[in-house]
This record gives C-alpha cells, sequence and structure tokens, in this order.
C-alpha cells in the first residue's frame, strides 16, 4: 500500500476539491500533519471523515514562536489528551532560514523532545537550515523513532542520522533535486518514507502536489535503489507498520 508520510490536507489549496483529491488517493494512506492547536483540531476532524487519513499532530517551529508559556502548554496538552489518535508527532522542529530567533526555537524543541520521550511516540521533525542543532538536541534522547522530513541537509550528517537508527521522509522532489537524489542513494530503504508534503514540493512544474503524487517518489526510490516499484511499495509500507503503527 501507498503511503504519503506527510501532507497538509487542511491547507486552504484543498478547500475546494479535497473530496476529488481523496477520491484520487483512496486506496492509500496520507498523513495529515498539523501545525498548530487550530490547525490538529481540523486534521483530527479530516481522520474522522475520511478513512484514508491519519494524523500527525506538530506545533511547527514558526507556529510556536507565536506562543507565550501558557499557549504553548495548551498545545501539547490538546496533543497528549489526544494521543491514541495520532501516528507521530510533528511537524516539530527548528527553522533557520524563516526566523533567527534560535534561542527561543531550541528552548521550545528541547520540551517538545523532553514531551515526546513521556508519550513515546514518533516525532517528525522540520529542521530547514537548523539540521545540526536539530540532531544535536535529539541525539541525547530517548525518542526511539525519529523522522527527518524533506531534510536538506549535508550527506555526513544525514549519514550520521542513519547511523543513529533514525529515518527519513523523501519527498516527490525526489524527481527533480538531487540533494534528495543522494539521501535516497545513501540510506538503507529500511530507514526511508515516501512524503509528499502537498501542496508543496509538487513533482510536477506547475501544478498543485497531493497524496496521489506519492507514486512519482516511489517510481524514483526504484529507479535510485535498482529495485522493482512494486517491491518498493511493499518495503516501505512494511516501514510504516513496523514504526508508525
Amino acid at each position: 500500500m501507498l503511503v504519503d508520510l506527510h501532507c497538509h490536507l487542511t491547507a486552504p489549496e484543498f478547500e475546494k476539491n479535497l473530496d476529488e483529491v481523496l477520491l484520487r488517493s483512496r486506496d492509500m494512506i496520507a498523513v495529515s500533519s498539523g501545525v498548530n492547536w487550530e490547525d490538529n483540531k481540523k486534521v483530527l476532524a479530516l481522520c474522522k471523515k475520511y478513512k484514508q487519513v491519519k494524523a500527525g499532530l506538530g506545533l511547527y517551529p514558526l507556529d510556536a514562536l507565536k506562543l507565550n508559556e501558557d499557549k504553548f502548554q495548551r498545545d501539547l496538552d490538546f496533543i497528549r489528551k489526544h494521543k491514541d489518535e495520532f501516528v507521530y508527532v510533528g511537524e516539530a522542529g527548528l527553522d533557520y532560514k524563516e526566523s533567527d530567533n534560535a534561542k527561543k526555537q531550541r528552548d521550545q524543541f528541547e520540551k517538545i523532545i523532553s514531551f515526546v520521550e513521556k508519550l513515546k511516540k514518533p516525532l517528525l521533525i522540520h529542521s530547514r537550515k537548523a539540521e545540526l542543532d536539530c540532531v544535536e538536541l535529539l541525539e541525547s534522547s530517548s525518542v526511539k523513532t525519529v523522522i527527518f522530513h524533506s531534510f536538506t541537509g549535508k550527506l555526513k550528517l544525514a549519514q550520521k542520522i542513519a547511523d543513529l537508527g533514525w529515518c527519513f521522509s523523501i519527498p516527490t522532489a525526489v524527481v527533480k533535486s538531487e540533494q534528495f537524489q543522494k539521501v535516497v542513494a545513501e540510506v538503507d530503504i529500511s530507514q526511508l518514507f515516501t512524503e509528499t508534503d502537498a501542496p508543496f514540493m509538487s513533482p510536477h512544474f506547475g501544478k498543485r502536489n497531493e497524496p496521489s503524487f506519492v507514486v512519482e517518489g516511489v517510481k524514483k526510490i526504484a529507479e535510485l535503489k535498482g529495485l522493482d516499484g512494486d517491491e518498493v511499495v511493499k518495503m516501505l509500507y512494511v516501514n510504516f507498520q513496523k514504526k508508525l503503527l
């Protein structure tokens, strides 16, 4: 079974035709990731409406920066309350490209890591221009399943992440991105997942991304690994079952 491990089905781009989008992906699993308190509520509602949608409840670093301590804790409490209704905490992490407030981001991410340790759930990482700091903050933690989404850091750091037993979620943009292709080539397939990050990072120029396009990522991974496409689908689904269900 195909799995889109990370997408944003609550995004405004899907408001007009989400039913059509999910009809095209009815025979696969799509994990819609929340980015804040309101979005997490919408994600849970989607899961109740569409059987192929699963939830990731997260606190996007740029959204977290806007919160005072009370509201930050409110968001964590909401995630804890619904711990049996989602497959991972995420996305969460650090983003130094869009904000230079690194100290507050690190402080908040440390709290999220501690929270996830106690919750004993997988953690999906956003690490834009902050890959090394994310690794260093996670390295001493007891979080069992760590997944770096759309990793764009140095290949040497990717190898370290793999050596630590963590995973990568490869977006459909792998069809045109040498960076993602290098990660796929270096990392064992048992540590890979596929995602779209829909509606973003489409494999098709000028076209909105959607969960059904995850097949394009699978094809490219199969090509890079020298494996049959159907075999890759099965292997990636086994990864999902073992690490997230």
